[in-house]
């Protein structure tokens, strides 16, 4: 198997990618890097010249942008079942791309107060916020899984994109969200990585400053 390494900070997407590491069952080794030090290094700018996290180096590869991460594993170990057949994935590439692109872009532009006019919406990728809320809630409204008829890394990160805009109230509170989100809460992958990265944050906030 290839080794794994993941380039992360626990306030940051690298809990996604941990999150994914996670269902695959498979070791790897951690690197926590620092905003405004160790991230923007040399070291790691040779890994991520764009200096954030997270990043996956998987055998000699490194892998950036977490749908990506998320795909890769997925590939990577088919046995963990995070993926659909390859015949039958145009819906979990559909809703990868549509968090990574519409919906991060979206809730990015509201909050910075962004308002793109109506007659400027052709230039966006998303079109607005409420035509991109509405889209995700019609996708999740009644259903467990977004891609087929198990958990995949579509939901891994589509869920991952709700909760996060839930908690900080970037996204709004609809009830087919808060069930999306809670259907896959309590996966014991999601338990075991929340808890490594709030154990880092722990230890960050006890370390003696100076």
């Amino acid at each position: 198997m290839p080794a794994l390494t993941l380039y992360t900070n626990p306030q940051s997407r690298g809990r996604i990618a941990r999150w994914m590491l996670e269902e695959t069952g498979q070791p790897y080794e951690t690197v926590v890097l620092d905003y405004g030090t160790t991230m923007k290094a040399p070291d790691y700018l040779a890994v991520n010249p764009m200096g954030k996290v997270p990043a996956l180096k998987i055998g000699g590869t490194v892998v950036t942008e977490v749908p990506a991460i998320l795909a890769t594993l997925a590939d990577a170990f088919p046995a963990a079942g995070l993926a659909p057949p390859p015949a039958e994935r145009g819906a979990y590439f559909r809703w990868l791309f549509f968090a990574a692109g519409p919906l991060e872009a979206a809730i990015t532009n509201r909050a910075l107060g962004v308002t793109v006019p109506p007659e400027k919406q052709g230039f966006v990728g998303y079109g607005d916020f409420d035509r991109v809320m509405d889209t995700l809630s019609a996708a999740v409204a009644g259903r467990r899984f977004i891609a087929g008829d198990r958990f995949s890394a579509a939901d891994l990160y589509v869920a991952s994109h709700l909760s996060f805009g839930l908690m900080f109230k970037s996204i709004p509170e609809r009830p087919e969200f808060v069930a999306y989100v809670q259907a896959h809460a309590q996966r014991p992958a999601r338990l075991r990585a929340n808890a490594a990265d709030d154990a880092l944050i722990a230890a960050a906030a006890a370390k003696p400053v100076g």
